[in-house]
This record gives structure tokens, sequence and C-alpha cells, in this order.
């Protein structure tokens, strides 16, 4: 805990020296991020990235810099070079932490995530702690409200990154969107806001060199109380999935808002912003309180339909223009201030620092304004190149602050120490020329903390300067915009997925077609539109199937979100100069003919024969010589013990998930319960089955049970996300009994995990000693790991890996376990998709096997058979039993070879 000076004791420490420490970190995220920007098309996370090192890197650690500076001036507090160097200490872990965050999001290692968010926690619990202490041992005054603030501001972000380090393990829907908009409550509105409008209460005013309104401190208490239960809201609504909860939490934070908000603009009004920091803070107030708004209306306008991409829309610009924007305009004012050396220096520093600030400030806006609203793709990249541009000056500016005032500040130093030398000597060298000046005491940045008045340093250009500033960066933003607009008019729009969107070289019309669609059925409806060459196209699609969710992008990027049956959007195509065409990027729709062709006026489609598949990659390289990854479990392939009763009730729900399926492989799987291939139900013949399927995904889902026999038409429909159906039937008949999703494309919902096995023993079936179950299948991956599967490779029958029981390998790094002389009974189904099965165990016999419901070959049979491989095609399956006569370790694989190489493959450990 920090050292509190007693009042009258000089502290032993340089607050100068202690800020340019503590602000290193700042300006190198400051540079870090404009790199990433410039490289952003080509780095992994880059979005993530350049929210975050606003977020973290540069908002973070400038607020536990700049509030410490904050509490100091409120609470007239002094510390000692012990506190400053544990602040320095708890800075630069911080900063050790957020790295450490980062490298575990580009490098997808969530646990790596985690170290990282717990350091972060620990250093802002640290920092409130400290905070605490300082407003503890000392005297009351008119703002220290401000400070318990601050401190409970901070202990908000541990819990907003605990959510942070949880989305590190990619949760499914609704999850992922759910602890998104808390994690966003938590540390934008809770965390942020909080620290910001503290903070405006006081440092707005003096910045516009004005005074604060009577009962601004009143009304800047009631702001903050009521800003602190808004996020308590808005964060229980989220995470229980009450959006419209969580909407009026949003809506209460922008009450507690505007309860200050009244006094701000009255200071603004009494004397307008005139230089660089009045201008941006006050942008970035106005961005606040778009993104707000913003926010609450598609909170509750979305409600259940809400997913995490809807919350991603805004998310860059506006925490650029909010809080990148705030920042770079606090300390554009305040490193001039704590730099000090009297007013003459002041001035000359805040020169420096406010030079072109009307043209900066309006650049950026500007750009960030272009960035939101355009169409286009140039569009969008020039402004943000240019919003950019304009918050980057504040790194040239500083160098020039900082190179104008150290000179100044070194000679200042050395007339101080000749004026001290001449004062002990009794010859002062400026006898006879007035009294010896007063240097001057610290002056605090914060209006209302000092009794002294804050030197007003007359730095603001002339009012004409400001209008030229402001009149050039308007007319650079709309050449830009110009420049934009003929160049995504002019630009071939080519797409992997797509063909070419451009042919030849056609003026713009300047009209725009407007076109309904409907998608249903798999189809759009109309699958060909015809568009006037040069004409703007927008596509009015709803989704009228009635279970299945689709959407619509096209091969320019222009796509809408994706909707649940019923829903509506709008999709601004773009200039249509030539052939081009949308399709739905649910996975396996493409490929099944869910495709819009664009035609344009008379010119002629693509020839392409084959242009509504995906691109076939070659088959993925993965070294299964390798253990599975560290978390993930085994399958354990004994047979479950038979349940109790006749009648059983089972609940699957269809899940998004993230799933690891061979060393170093993961894929974007489709679950019931949480798990690449669903559970395994073990049954008598005559037993009910009561399976209740509840839809959690964020497409359509159903069930196909073979062990069923019922009417297909009300069980197996497809239902939507949000939706539940009950699935009842029969045990009639022995046998391994496949389960599936039976929504189209079956194959690519059966390849991505959607596949299960019954299993009903046959009447009087002997005691075995052990009893295992192996359901093979085979999934076709895409180039990256965490993607969805490849339909082409399903059409084509090239895939990449043969599994037994959703993982390649699973079984030869965690043997099954047998006795010598013990009897081994082994349940094998054919899953598929598409591929079959040649089931062996390499040194040994079956002497019994039992295939789709009838024995092929029983123990003790006249003939004194055996077998060596159980035979099945997709969607087969039967037993097979063995006695082990020595140790050893047994090989069992799929004796079609090229399957067993592609991880069809397991050990049976038997000893003795």
């Amino acid at each position: 805990m920090p050292e509190i000076t007693p009042v009258g004791r000089k502290p032993n420490t340089n607050k100068r020296s202690w800020h340019r420490k503590a602000s290193r970190p700042v300006s190198g995220w400051l540079a870090a991020l404009l790199i990433v920007a410039i490289v952003s098309p080509w780095i992994s996370q880059s979005r993530w990235l350049l929210v975050h090192m606003v977020t973290l890197g540069v908002a973070t650690t400038s607020i536990m810099v700049w509030g410490q500076y904050f509490t100091e001036a409120i609470l007239h507090n002094n510390l000692t070079d012990a506190d400053r160097r544990r602040q320095v200490l708890r800075i630069r872990l911080l900063t050790a932490g957020i790295v450490v965050t980062f490298v575990g999001i580009v490098a997808t290692q969530p646990w790596v995530t985690v170290v990282g968010a717990a350091i972060v926690g620990s250093m802002l619990t640290w920092y409130a702690f400290a905070l605490a202490h300082q407003a503890r041992h000392a005297l009351p005054g008119r703002f220290d409200s401000t400070v318990w603030f601050y401190c409970a501001a901070a202990c908000l972000l541990p819990l907003g990154a605990t959510l942070g380090a949880i989305m590190a393990f990619s949760p499914i829907e609704p999850w992922r969107t759910r602890l998104l908009v808390a994690h966003q409550a938590l540390n934008l509105l809770g965390f942020v806001g909080l620290t910001v409008i503290g903070t405006l209460m006081t440092l707005w005013p003096t910045v516009l060199r004005t005074k604060m309104q009577p009962a601004q401190d009143r009304h800047g208490k009631v702001s903050l109380y009521v800003m602190l239960i808004a996020v308590v809201v808005t964060t229980i609504g989220a995470l229980c999935g009450l959006w419209w909860l969580a909407a009026l939490g949003v809506t209460a934070h922008i009450v507690g808002i505007c309860i200050v908000l009244g006094d701000l603009v009255a200071c603004a009004v009494n004397k307008p912003p005139r230089d660089f920091p009045g201008f941006t803070m006050g942008a970035a107030i106005c961005w606040m309180l778009v993104w707000l708004v913003w926010l609450a209306w598609k909170l509750a306008a979305k409600g259940n339909g809400l997913l995490a991409d809807d919350i991603f829309t805004l998310s860059v610009p506006v925490i650029v223009g909010f809080l990148l924007q705030l920042l770079i305009g606090a300390m554009s004012y305040l490193m001039p201030m704590v730099m000090g050396g009297g007013p003459k220096i002041v001035r000359a520093t805040n020169a420096k620092m406010h030079a072109f600030g009307a043209l900066r400030a309006t650049i950026t806006n500007a750009g960030l304004v272009l960035w939101v609203l355009a169409m286009g793709s140039w569009t969008r990249r020039i402004g943000m190149v240019m919003a950019v541009i304009g918050l980057a000056t504040f790194l040239p500016a500083t160098v020039a602050m900082v190179r104008t005032a150290v000179p100044m500040l070194k000679e200042r130093g050395r007339q101080m120490a000749a004026q001290k030398v001449a004062s002990k000597e009794g010859d002062n060298p400026d006898s006879g020329k007035g009294p010896t000046p007063t240097v001057p005491s610290d002056r605090s940045a914060v209006a209302g903390t000092t009794s002294q008045s804050v030197e007003p340093a007359p730095t603001a250009p002339p009012d004409r300067r400001s209008f030229v500033g402001a009149f050039a960066g308007l007319a650079t933003a709309l050449t830009a915009a110009a420049v934009g607009h003929r160049l995504d008019q002019n630009a071939p729009r080519d797409d992997a997925k797509g063909p070419t969107a451009v042919v030849g070289n056609v003026a713009p019309t300047g009209h725009t077609t407007t076109v309904a669609v409907i998608a249903k059925g798999m189809r759009y409806h109309p699958g060909t539109i015809t568009v006037p060459a040069g004409d703007q196209l927008i596509v009015e699609i709803t989704n009228k199937d009635p279970n299945q969710v689709h959407d619509l992008q096209f091969a320019n990027g222009a796509h809408s979100p994706r909707l649940a049956p019923g829903a509506h959007a709008t999709v601004e195509a773009g200039v249509i100069t030539g052939p081009t065409e949308g399709w739905c990027t649910i996975v396996g729709h493409k490929s099944m003919g869910m495709v819009l062709n664009v035609k344009v006026n008379d010119m002629s489609g693509t020839d392409n024969p084959d242009h509504h598949s995906e691109p076939v990659n070659p088959r993925r390289k993965i070294d299964l010589t390798k253990a599975p990854g560290k978390g993930f479990k085994t399958r354990d392939a004994v047979l479950p013990p038979l349940p109790a009763g006749r009648v059983h009730t089972i609940t699957l729900t269809t899940e998004d998930s993230v799933q690891e399926i061979a060393p170093e492989t993961t894929i974007n799987a489709m679950t019931y319960n949480g798990r690449y291939m669903a559970p395994v139900i073990h049954a008598r013949i005559g037993d009910q089955m009561r399976v209740h399927l509840v839809n959690k995904a964020t497409m359509g889902h159903s069930l196909d049970f073979h062990a069923g026999t019922v009417s297909p038409n009300e069980v197996m429909r497809t239902i939507a996300p949000g939706q539940e159906l009950d699935y009842n039937f029969t045990l009639h008949r022995a046998g391994i009994w496949l389960y599936h999703c039976s929504t189209m494309p079956m194959s690519a919902h059966i390849a991505a995990g959607m596949f299960g096995a019954v299993i009903v023993p046959p009447h009087d079936l002997p005691r075995a000693d052990r009893e295992y179950y192996l359901v093979q299948s085979e999934t076709y991956l895409s180039e990256h790991n965490g993607a969805e599967i490849n339909t082409a490779k399903i059409a084509n029958e090239t895939p990449d890996l043969t599994m037994f029981n959703g993982h390649a390998n699973q079984y030869v790094f965690e043997p099954l376990k047998a006795k010598v002389g013990e009897r081994v009974r082994i349940w094998v189904l054919a899953a598929g998709p598409s591929r079959g099965c040649s089931f062996h165990v390499v040194g040994t016999q079956f002497d019994t096997v039992f295939k789709e419901g009838a024995y092929t070959l029983k123990r003790g049979n006249p003939e004194g058979g055996g077998s060596q491989a159980l035979d099945l095609t997709s969607a087969q399956g039967g037993f097979v039993e063995m006695v082990f006569e020595e140790p050893g370790r047994y090989t069992f694989v799929n004796h079609s070879f090229v399957e067993m190489e592609r991880g069809a493959k397991g050990f049976i450990e038997v000893t003795a």
C-alpha cells in the first residue's frame, strides 16, 4: 500500500520523472497500434488486437497512470519515492500481463490467455486498493467521492477480464453473445465509463479554461451512482439472456451520462473548445453516446436473436472514436501541464502539442464517419487510414513538445541554480533590475482541486485559424470519399468463393435497383435477378424457411446477418457492373444450390460449370504420431450399463463448439450435448425412448433414430434455433443403430459431429467379461483449425480423417484394457457419412460375429470356423467377440488401410 506523506513533510520524489517512466508503455502501445492498423489484413485476430490494444494497452495503462495523478490532485496527497516505484512496477506488470493475453489469443492458446487475464486483473485490484488506501488517509474534500468511483471502476475490470478469459475457450451460442455483452458492460460501461465521467466532471472545465457549473460536483456524484447501477443491471441481464433487462441497463447508463452532460455542455457554451484537446474530447463524448444508443437499440430490437457478430459491427470504429480519441485529447492537455516549468514553458509546449488541432480533429472524425457509413470497401479503408493518421499525429506532436520543453527546462534550472548561488553569496545578479523572479508552484490540472487558479496560458490558436483547419480537414474528407467511391466503382471484386463481380468498365448510373428475395427450401426465390449495368443493387431478403437459418453474402463482401425463420434484412450489394452471385454461408447450403445469380442486362454469367461448389483444398497433413492435446479427454469406450426401468427420458441439446478431433487439429463442430459424436444409448428390446431435442445452435437441426419405427414427418423435422421437439419411439429389434441429424445437407452435419449410437442387445445375449463400443466416422477439414467442415471434399469423397469415437488416435495413447482368457465383446458401427468399415483386430480371431440383427458366426459353431473382419457399409453395425490367449498389445484397425492411415486405429492392452 502507498505510504502517505504527512502534511508539512516534503516527499523525496520527482513527479515529472515518475510520469515519464509510467507513461512509456502508453507510447509503446500507441506505436504498436499504428503498426497493427497498417498490417492488419495480414495478422490473425487483427480486429481483436485493434480493439484490445486500445482498451487494454492504451486505455487501461493510461487510466492507471492518470487515475493516480488525479487522485493526488483531488486528495492533495504527496507520495514517496517508494510509492512511485511500486506504481511503476504495477504498470510494468500490467504491460506484461497484456502481452501474455495477446500471445494467448493470437496463438489460440486459451490457458495462456487465462494467465494474462489473471495478471491484468491482479494489477487492477492492487491499483484499486492503493487508491482506496490513499482516500482513507486523506482529509475530506469536495471531489473525494470521485476517487472511490475510480476504485469501484478498477474492481470491475478483473470481472470483465474473467469473462474475456472464458471467451478465449470459444463458447458456443448463446453464451458467446451473453459473455461478450457482459464483458463489454463491465469493461467499457463500467471500468472505462465510470473513470471517464468521473474525470470529465472536473477535467472538462479545466480544458475549456472556464468555471464549473454550481451543481456540477453534486450532479457528478448522482451520475456515477446511476451508471454503477446500470452496469450491474446490464451485466446481469446479459448473463441471464434477459435482453430487455440489458437494454434497460444501457438506457440507464445513458441517463446517468446525461445527468452530468448538461453541465459539460453548459461549460462548452460559456467557453467553446478552441484547441485540439477540446475538439477531440468533445467529439469522443459524442461517439460514446452514439455507441450506447446503438447498443441499447440492438439489445432491444434483436432480443433472443442477438448474435455476437451483431455487437461487433461498431466495435472498432467506436472504440477508436470514443476511447482512443478521448485519451489522446486528455493526454494532449495534461502532458504539457505535467512537464511544468511555468507559464512561459507551458505556453510553448502547448503550442507544439496543439498545433493544427482543428485540422487533426476534423480529419480524425471525418475518417471515422466514413469508416462507419461507407458501403464500399475502398471508402471504408480510406476512412480508417484517415482516422489513424489523424490520431497518430499525437506521436510527432509529443516528440515536438518534449524537444521544446527539455532545453527550456534545463535553461530554467540553470537560472534557478545561479540565483541560488548568488543568493547565498549575497550577490544577486539581478539586483537593481527588480525583485528576484519567483518560481511558480505546481498548479493542479483539475478544476476545483486547489485554491490557486490554473494558469490560463493563451495557447489556443485564433478562431480564424481553427476555422481554416476545420475547413481543410472537411475538404480532405470529401476528397477522400470521392476517391474511395470511384475506386469502389472500378475495382474488380474477386472472391475465392465466387466468380468475378465486375466485368468490363461500366459507368455508374446513379440509380438503385431494389429486389425482394425469399430464402426457402435451400433456394433463393427468385434464384436469378437482372440488374441494369451500373445500378446499385439492394436486396431485401426474407427467410421464409420455417425451420432453417439462412443468410446472403455477395462476392464483394456485402452480407446480411444470419436470419432466423421469419427474419428480414437489407443487403446493399454496391454498384453492379458485371455478372456476380451471392450465396448462403451456412455450412453446406451453397453446395446444395443456395446461390443467387445476378445478371447484368445482356451480359452472360460465368462459364464455370462448377461455380456453385466450394473450393476443394488438399488433404490436411496431420501428424498422427502425436498425442492428443492436454485439454482433450479420451472418450470412455466401455459400454454403459443398462439403465433401470423400461421408459427412458433423454435430452439432447444441439450446440456449436470447437472440438479437437486429432492432434493439433480442431473443427467448428455441430454437437449433441457438447461433444463431437453424440452419447451412446444402451437399452433393451421393448424399452420406450422419450427423447427431447433442444436447439441451442446457430442453425436448424433435427434427429433421425434408426432404432425407431415412426413416421418422419413430425419427429424428424428441422427445428430452428431456440425451438424444441419430442421424439418418442419403442425399441423393437436388436442391433447397434445409428442416430444422426437429418437436416440437409445430412453429410455435412454428420461429418461435423452430429451422430451417435443406440445399442440394443439381442435376446439371451451371453455375458462378456469386457464390452466396448467403437463408432467409426470420417470428416472433411478446411484449411485452418476451428473452421467448419469442407463440403466440397464431402462431394469429392476426399476425407482427411477416419476416426473411432470422434478422435483419430485417442486409443493409441490410451488403449482399451483386457486380460488373457477374458471374453471381449466390441460393438462396431460405421456412422459415415459415406465410408464403411472392415473391422479387424491384429493377432486374434473372432469366434462370434453379429451383424445387422443376426449372427453370422457363433462360438462353438459345428464348422469350427472363425472370422477375421466385420465388414460394414455406411450406417451398418454389429459386434464381434474374441478371447486373447497371450498378453501383449493388440492393434484394432479398419483393414481398409487407407482409412487406418487416416486415424482408424487403436490398441488393446492385454495383460496376464
